[in-house]
């Protein structure tokens, strides 16, 4: 699993501890299973070019498309979107206001900023009270990035719509309804992986009483190896997220976080299956459960996502007349 040589050069002796996970969650295969899987168990009333063999295959082809920017060859590219996959949430809530739960925006005792740049200055400005912590480079970006490429998917959901009922030809926007769902499949299956959503992401770092991994393998063991060795779409995850009714998200942003804290909560889990050899070679019952309970939910996240975005499309918007 490679891992982007600006974050090699950058470790110090604090953030070899603390490293964030580098943009390859699942890898692969992985994120093909979760995007196809998704397009397949959209309901019925969603636009029929959204669930027909061609879009099933665009889907999947779509699932890596954000890991493809990775590299040298377009570092500025690579270097700026990495920070999109992941969320290294115990750094992450210094850039939330604590609250109580039940009210506004509030989850598991934190409100996120909906903006991207609140929360990036909410993180500077706690900075000099916690000198340890990681600006937004390093502690990600996943769930900003996850709501504007929604709110994208939704507005050409919007376009659609009108675009029939003057009765017009659709066909350029469903391109650009598959590619934003395509696209936001990928971080959305990145926030099902524990690895993703969490500091520990590549072995367990500091007080490590239990004896976690810490020889920096776990990651791509668990999403890439163990995942491509192991786990069948169609007798593995298909029945998992078939079993599952899809549902219109009342609010994005809210669910979203809370997708992410408990795929964080997730995360000694991970570890100590690994260190029971849960993903080891042709691992354990455990193992391959929880891999493929992790690939599902994954993948019924982003079909719910993607229907929410096409019921709201529907809601009426305040036509927009420029900057004011």
């Amino acid at each position: 699993m490679a891992f982007s040589k600006a974050r090699t050069v950058a470790l110090t002796a604090l953030t070899v501890a603390l490293l964030s996970p580098s943009a390859y969650a699942w890898g692969r295969d992985g994120h093909m299973m979760i995007n196809r899987l998704a397009a397949q168990y959209l309901p019925a009333d969603v636009p029929a070019f959204l669930r027909n063999g061609a879009a099933l295959d665009t889907m999947e082809y779509l699932g890596p498309e954000p890991d493809r920017w990775k590299g040298k060859a377009e570092q500025e590219l690579s270097d700026t979107q990495s920070s999109d996959h992941f969320l290294d949430y115990e750094w992450a809530i210094y850039g939330a206001k604590a609250c109580t739960d039940g009210t506004p925006d509030c989850v598991a005792g934190y409100a996120f900023p909906r903006r991207r740049y609140d929360f990036m200055r909410a993180l500077a400005a706690a900075q000099p009270a916690h000198p340890d912590l990681k600006l937004q480079e390093n502690v990600g970006l996943q769930p900003w990035q996850v709501e504007e490429v929604w709110e994208r998917l939704k507005s050409d959901f919007r376009e659609y719509r009108r675009l029939l009922a003057a009765n017009r030809d659709t066909r350029p926007d469903e391109l650009a309804i598959l590619f934003d769902a395509g696209w936001l499949g990928h971080y959305v299956g990145d926030g099902s992986q524990p690895l993703h959503v969490t500091m520990y992401y590549n072995g367990w770092t500091g007080p490590n009483p239990n004896g976690y991994s810490n020889d920096h393998k776990i990651h791509a063991k668990f999403e890439s190896i163990y995942v491509g060795a192991t786990v069948k779409r169609d007798t593995d995850v298909t029945p998992l997220v078939a079993a599952s009714k899809p549902v219109v998200i009342d609010n994005e942003w809210v669910q979203y976080l809370k997708y992410l804290h408990h795929t964080n909560s997730l995360v000694e889990q991970t570890y100590k299956l690994d260190k029971a050899g849960a993903f080891d070679d042709a691992g354990t019952p455990d193992g391959k459960a929880f891999v493929d309970e992790r690939l599902a939910a994954g993948a019924i996240e982003l079909r719910d996502l993607i229907y929410t975005a096409w019921v709201h499309s529907a809601d009426p918007v305040e036509e927009y007349r420029g900057p004011q």
